[in-house]
């Protein structure tokens, strides 16, 4: 009965592809070169300096953010990356990283926080979030390879769309949460929506929508496989190799040094949302703040009584 009937979609998908790779060339070709020169410039920073420099950097980093154990935890697992030879395929993959997370946070921030302010654009927003979380990661390389050709570009694109929906979502949620008291007040003092936003919602949101930026990045770094699928280099492309060829060495190296990267920046981005709790520095500068404030206030002069300010006149 239904055997004749069919909905031609992706008649009509290809179309679309084809009507925008001819006519919006210009426009794909920009953000090509945009992202690409993105891309060499963080994996220039990265790989050109002696690995030694790169460790102690992200140490110091890592120290300031969580803690001495997390320095030293960060020391060594860079030093295995080192040691098994993945460096610069960790530096690519770290540098794709990067530059896919934070143009998805540049996407997903202000679509949440437009989200969080209009309920009509989150009833939009919310399907098509739905739509990117749960299509398959390898669709996004087909249309980003017809618009992008091979190379790093498809894989930072696909990336992107893969891992921008939790930001939009968390964000949302962020300030959404926020205590309405707390706006009411605000408002009635005379702020602004916008000092609102500045001022109350995004401070009380900071740490729901830095969970949104853990999710982004861990998102984008489980991508590495996929991307290098379509030239983006970095340790997916030995994890493919061991893959083709039955090489179970090269795939525990490669794979030891996707999850090393994960936990790092896992930590290091959990700790940004709560630095007071975990970073030494601001824990030091609250006990000094605490101790200043503990001190006693100077006591003041007595005041001149009335006979003491009128002096007797003696001769």
């Amino acid at each position: 009965m239904f055997d004749d009937l069919r909905l031609p979609l992706g008649d009509w998908v290809e179309a679309g592809v084809d009507w925008i790779t001819e006519n919006l060339k210009i426009l794909f070709d920009i953000i090509k070169t945009i992202v690409s020169a993105l891309y060499d410039a963080v994996e220039f920073v990265l790989i050109e300096p002696p690995s030694l420099v790169i460790i102690i950097v992200l140490a110091l980093l890592a120290f300031a953010v969580r803690g001495w154990k997390m320095g030293i935890g960060t020391v060594v697992g860079l030093f295995v990356i080192v040691m098994v030879n993945q460096w610069e395929n960790a530096m690519a993959t770290l540098a794709l990283t990067i530059v896919a997370a934070l143009l998805a946070l540049l996407i997903a921030i202000p679509l949440g926080i437009w989200a969080a302010r209009n309920d009509t654009v989150s009833t939009i927003v919310r399907p098509v979030l739905d739509f990117l979380q749960t299509m398959p990661a390898f669709v996004y390389l087909i249309p980003a390879i017809i618009l992008f050709n091979i190379g790093v570009v498809p894989g930072i694109i696909a990336t992107i769309a893969f891992a921008m929906a939790p930001g939009v979502r968390l964000t949302e949620l962020g300030i959404r949460g926020v205590n309405t008291e707390i706006v009411e007040a605000g408002t009635a003092f005379g702020a602004s929506p916008r000092r609102i936003l500045r001022q109350i919602q995004l401070p009380l949101a900071l740490p729901t929508i830095m969970t949104g930026v853990n999710q982004i990045i861990m998102l984008s770094l489980s991508m590495v496989v996929i991307a290098a699928m379509v030239g983006a280099g970095g340790l997916g492309q030995p994890i493919v190799q061991a893959l083709q060829r039955i090489d179970v060495g090269l795939g525990t190296e490669a794979g030891l040094s996707v999850v090393i990267l994960a936990i790092v920046l896992d930590r290091m981005t959990n700790a940004l949302g709560s630095l007071k709790q975990h970073s030494p520095i601001a824990k030091r500068r609250a006990r000094s703040s605490a101790a200043r404030q503990s001190q006693p206030a100077p006591a003041a002069a007595p005041a001149a009584t009335e006979t003491d300010a009128v002096a007797p006149s003696g001769r």
